[in-house]
């Protein structure tokens, strides 16, 4: 796979070269696996830390959906 040269023009003295290489398939599914676990933990850690009533229930519940979600979206890769 190539790689695509992006040229980034900032002024009239700084040029920068970029090489953006294309995602497929599995990168795409590696990126959401990283963003939903993270969202996850914050979700949990709002729910744990912020909220000590039943909100703080309910964050926590949506938090392991999204460990869920996650550990999916990992099984996923490679067969897509």
């Amino acid at each position: 796979m190539k790689a695509k040269q992006v040229t980034l023009k900032l002024t009239i003295f700084a040029t920068i070269k970029i090489s953006i290489m294309a995602m497929n398939k599995n990168t795409v599914l590696a990126w959401a696996t990283y963003i939903m676990i993270f969202t996850g933990i914050s979700l949990i850690a709002l729910g744990a830390f912020r909220y000590n009533e039943v909100a703080g229930w309910g964050f926590a519940a949506v938090g392991i959906g999204f460990f869920a979600n996650a550990w999916v979206f990992n099984a996923l890769k490679g067969r897509v």
